[in-house]
């Protein structure tokens, strides 16, 4: 009777990869965690040694942060150009991407070419032009607008997000809605639902793994934004990213770091709820994604 003795390289080879995947999350949890533990120090420690554990709460610097930093008000800017730019993009791409995946119509090939090469356009290099348009429209409209409109206005900002984020919304969608068999749209176009219908209550729910993505990929572009809010936000209406750069210029020259650090921890937080909220369904959509084919 012979015995098959088990090869160590699957072993070795599934040590290294435990210990690739241990070095990378210890790699991005210790900084977070880093930081989170400075954002409750006081002044003091700081001086005293920076990397000790912080001797109590401090919470006084989310305080600070929040309030004489504005860091409350930039919030609520960002939240809202956020929320309304993921509104409009989706608005526009759920149902582009689902008549460009379903249906025949003339100049659809005109169409994927346009988006796909609005794949290549990086908007941080047109953010000039934009804005030097936006400019000009502002000076067409004085009589009517004296303060401007266009500039410096999160509306227009958020319109400006959702339209650079079309064409990878529509790519991403368009490719899930083509993956899902037709004749779940047959079945309930025999019960009488109207395209509309097959689309809201048949496509979307089916979608909704493509749909999670989007809005992870795109939220994170939003929010972690510096250029483009920089650029159309001149006035006080300022995003959170770019008040973390005042408050970061004004804390050094301080040296309040607890203050510092309680920013950075305010605009961390968000994106991390996010990802722990979406996480299990974005995972099942890589799943499905590797299973149809």
């Amino acid at each position: 009777m012979t015995t098959i003795n088990s090869s160590p390289r699957p072993r070795l080879g599934r040590a290294l990869t435990y210990a690739l995947v241990t070095a990378i999350a210890l790699a991005i949890a210790v900084p977070v965690a880093w930081v989170l533990l400075a954002s409750l120090k006081q002044k003091s420690e700081f001086f005293a040694s920076p990397w000790t554990l912080p001797k109590g709460l401090h919470i006084q610097n989310y305080v600070a942060a929040f309030l004489d930093a504005h860091m409350g008000q930039y919030f609520l800017t960002s939240v809202l150009v956020t929320v309304l730019a993921l509104v409009l993009v989706l608005a526009v791409s759920v149902p582009a991407a689902y008549v460009i995946a379903r249906y025949e119509f003339r100049g659809r090939r005109v169409v994927e070419f346009a988006l796909l090469a609005g794949l290549f356009v990086n908007v941080n290099y047109i953010v000039v032009p934009i804005f030097l348009m936006l400019v000009d429209w502002d000076r067409a409209l004085i009589d009517v607008f004296p303060g401007g409109f266009f500039i410096d206005n999160p509306g227009v900002l958020s319109l400006v997000y959702a339209a650079t984020s079309i064409p990878f919304t529509i790519y991403l969608l368009t490719a899930y809605f083509r993956s899902i068999p037709v004749e779940y749209e047959e079945a309930a176009a025999l019960d009488g639902a109207s395209r509309f219908r097959i689309m809201t209550q048949v496509m979307l729910p089916m979608a909704r793994p493509a749909v999670t993505t989007v809005i992870l990929f795109d939220f994170l572009a939003y929010w972690n934004d510096f250029i483009i809010s920089l650029t159309l936000l001149p006035g006080d209406n300022k995003t959170l990213q770019v008040g973390l750069l005042n408050l970061f210029t004004a804390q050094k020259a301080a040296a309040d770091y607890g203050r510092l650090y309680a920013g950075m921890v305010i605009v961390i937080v968000p994106v991390l709820l996010l990802y722990a909220l979406i996480q299990r369904r974005l995972i099942e959509g890589m799943a499905s994604g590797g299973v149809k084919g």
